[in-house]
């Protein structure tokens, strides 16, 4: 009777203490954790939080901007980036509406956004990796959106300036 009455007592405080353990370790979405970190990126931009902005990308990451020739590496992109922080304001992007996707290991993730921007709205899509349960940013794509309407306007704006940078683009192809 005694052994019984002690392995019910171990079995109780066993449950008892499992629970209370399971209680402080919160269960953390990744989709949660993904719309956070993108949520406080443009926010550290806005904020010209320079060293919180770039630490939530990966040491290789990429940034793509919506001039042509704007592929940066994180190096490259910081360098232009740092007199615009130092004005104390960079650029203020908020997330109109955002779509993520994930690798099957929930290791990697992608994902969409339309972004409410001083340009208008704007399209950010990009990569994201888990880096020490941290996730990071990889590759980032901003675009402008141009209405279907419009299309031949802008091509008329863009066609002076990007013809030559087409010509320059093949010739170092061949």
């Amino acid at each position: 009777m005694k052994k019984t009455v002690f392995l019910l007592i171990a079995l109780i405080t066993t449950t008892i203490i499992t629970a209370q353990v399971k209680a402080k370790t919160p269960v953390v979405d990744p989709k949660e954790q993904i719309n956070k970190t993108l949520d406080a990126w443009h926010k550290d931009a806005a904020e010209a939080n320079f060293k919180n902005y770039f630490d939530a990308m990966t040491d290789d990451s990429i940034f793509i901007g919506t001039d042509a020739t704007e592929h940066w590496d994180k190096t490259a992109f910081q360098a232009f980036a740092k007199p615009y922080f130092d004005k104390g304001k960079a650029w203020n992007f908020t997330s109109l509406e955002r779509h993520i996707y994930f690798s099957s290991d929930k290791k990697v993730a992608w994902f969409d956004e339309l972004l409410d921007t001083q340009m208008k709205i704007c399209r950010g899509s990009g990569v994201m990796v888990l880096v020490k349960g941290k996730w990071k940013i990889k590759h980032y794509v901003l675009s402008m959106t141009i209405p279907n309407d419009n299309i031949d306007e802008v091509i008329e704006v863009k066609a002076p300036i990007e013809d030559e940078l087409i010509t320059t683009l093949k010739d170092k192809k061949e």
